[in-house]
C-alpha cells in the first residue's frame, strides 16, 4: 500500500520527477561515459607501449639490460626463438641485437638506442613496416640500410637516402662506427619512443660489433627475444614456461619491465568508483533539494495524514521509497545511455587528432577506444541506491518532524 501511495505522489508532480530522473540518468551516463575514456586511454599507452617498446614477453642475458653491453649476448638464440613458437599463446617472435650509440649527421647527433633486428621477424612483433611514412621498409639484400623517426630525422636534418653514422661499443667495449644510409621513415605515433630508436639489420650491426673483437660468441648473435602473444593475461603464465626452458637467460613481461604499465592496468579498476563517487556526491544535493520541496508543497497533506494515524515509521518509508522509485526509473536509462555511447565509441573511436602531438608525448594514440570494466555494470546500481537512500534519509526525517495540528492550518 505505501509502495503505491509512493508511486502516486512522484507523478503528482511530473516536471519535477522527470528532472530528478533525467539528473540521475545523465550523471550515470556521465560517469560510464569518462569511465570508458579513461580506460581507453590507459589501453592505449599499455597497447603503444607493449607494440612499440616492450612486446609481452622479453628475453636477455640476466645482465644485459644494466648497461647493455655487447657481449651478454642470448646462448643459441635461433633455438630459442624455435621453443618460443611452440609456447602457448606466442604469436611472434623477434630476434635482435642491441646497442646503446650516437646517431650522427654533418649537422647534429644524438643519443640513441640502435635495434637491429630481422625484418620479416619485426613485421609480425611490432609492425614496424606498417609505420612507415616516407621511404620503405629495409630493401632486399642492400647493406647497411637504416630506418629513423620523421621526428628524428627533423632534429638531426637528414633525409632520405641521406647517409648518418652510428657510434657505439664493440664486443670488446673499444668504439666503432659505421655509415648507413636512410632508406625510410617512420612515425609510431609515440614520440619519446620515435625520438630515442633506431632500425638496422641484425647482421650489419653484428658485423660492426665483432670487427676487431678478440672473443666471439656463438653466431648468430643476439641480445634480447621480443615475443608477441594473442592474449596480454597470459604473460605471467608465458614468461614462467620459458624460464624453464630457458636456464640462465632473464625472462620478464611487460609489466615487469615497464612498471608503470602495471600500475596503470591497476588504477582501470578503480576509475569507475571514482567518477561514481564524484558524481553521485554531486546528485546527492539535487535530490535532497527536489524531496524538500516535496514535502514542503505537501506539508498540510502529512499532517492530515498523521493525524488521521499514519504513523512516523509510515511516513518516513513512504518518504525513502519515493525516493528509491525515482532512482530505479532513472537506473536503466543512464545504463542504456552509457552502453550506447561506449559500445559506439568503442567501435569507432574518439577522434583527438586535433591534439596528436600532445598525446604522442605521452605514447598514446591520437584515436581512443572506449572500453568499460563489466564490473562497472552491477557498481552503477549499487552506487545509485546507495545514493538514492541516504538522499531521502533527510527529507523524511524532515516530514516526521512536522506537528500534525500546525502542518494542516498551514497555507
Amino acid at each position: 500500500m505505501i509502495t503505491l501511495i509512493a508511486w502516486r505522489n512522484i507523478w503528482r508532480n511530473t516536471t519535477r520527477s522527470l528532472v530528478v530522473i533525467l539528473a540521475i540518468a545523465l550523471g550515470i551516463w556521465a560517469a560510464m561515459a569518462m569511465t570508458g575514456f579513461a580506460t581507453g586511454m590507459v589501453q592505449s599507452y599499455v597497447s603503444e607501449a607493449v607494440q612499440h617498446v616492450t612486446s609481452h614477453v622479453q628475453v636477455h642475458h640476466p645482465e644485459f639490460r644494466e648497461d647493455y653491453q655487447a657481449k651478454y649476448t642470448l646462448a643459441h638464440p635461433e633455438e630459442m626463438v624455435k621453443q618460443a613458437q611452440r609456447a602457448p599463446f606466442v604469436e611472434a617472435v623477434s630476434t635482435r641485437s642491441i646497442a646503446q650509440g650516437m646517431l650522427s649527421s654533418p649537422q647534429a647527433a644524438r643519443g640513441i638506442l640502435i635495434k637491429a633486428v630481422e625484418p620479416e621477424q619485426e613485421q609480425r612483433t611490432s609492425a614496424l613496416d606498417q609505420q612507415i611514412v616516407e621511404g620503405t621498409y629495409f630493401e632486399g639484400d642492400r647493406k647497411n640500410q637504416i630506418l629513423i623517426s620523421r621526428k628524428l630525422a627533423e632534429k638531426i636534418k637528414v633525409g632520405l637516402r641521406n647517409k648518418v653514422v652510428l657510434t657505439f661499443q664493440n664486443l670488446d667495449r673499444d668504439i666503432t662506427a659505421g655509415a648507413f644510409r636512410v632508406v625510410g621513415l617512420f612515425d609510431t605515433g609515440n614520440a619519446p619512443f620515435d625520438e630515442g630508436h633506431v632500425f638496422v639489420q641484425r647482421r650489419d650491426l653484428n658485423r660492426l660489433l665483432t670487427e676487431g673483437a678478440d672473443s666471439l660468441p656463438p653466431q648468430p648473435m643476439a641480445h634480447e627475444l621480443a615475443i608477441l602473444l594473442s592474449q596480454a593475461e597470459a604473460s605471467p603464465e608465458v614468461a614462467a614456461a620459458l624460464a624453464e626452458r630457458f636456464p640462465g637467460m632473464k625472462v620478464q613481461t611487460y609489466r615487469e619491465l615497464a612498471p608503470e604499465l602495471e600500475l596503470y592496468e591497476s588504477q582501470i579498476q578503480y576509475l569507475s568508483l571514482i567518477y561514481l563517487t564524484v558524481i553521485m556526491l554531486a546528485l546527492i544535493f539535487g535530490i535532497v533539494n527536489t524531496m524538500l520541496m516535496a514535502i514542503l508543497e505537501r506539508t498540510r497533506e502529512l499532517g492530515m495524514l498523521m493525524a488521521v494515524g499514519m504513523n512516523k515509521a509510515r511516513v518516513f518509508g513512504m518518504i525513502v521509497q519515493e525516493t528509491l522509485l525515482l532512482s530505479i526509473i532513472g537506473v536503466p536509462l543512464g545504463l542504456l545511455l552509457g552502453w550506447a555511447t561506449v559500445h559506439y565509441l568503442g567501435r569507432n573511436g574518439l577522434d583527438l587528432s586535433a591534439y596528436s602531438s600532445s598525446l604522442a608525448q605521452y605514447g598514446m594514440s591520437p584515436v581512443i577506444y572506449f572500453e568499460l570494466p563489466p564490473s562497472v555494470y552491477w557498481q552503477v546500481p549499487i552506487a545509485v541506491g546507495i545514493t538514492a537512500l541516504l538522499a531521502s534519509l533527510y527529507p523524511a526525517w524532515r516530514a516526521i518532524r512536522l506537528r500534525p495540528v500546525e502542518a494542516i492550518r498551514k497555507i
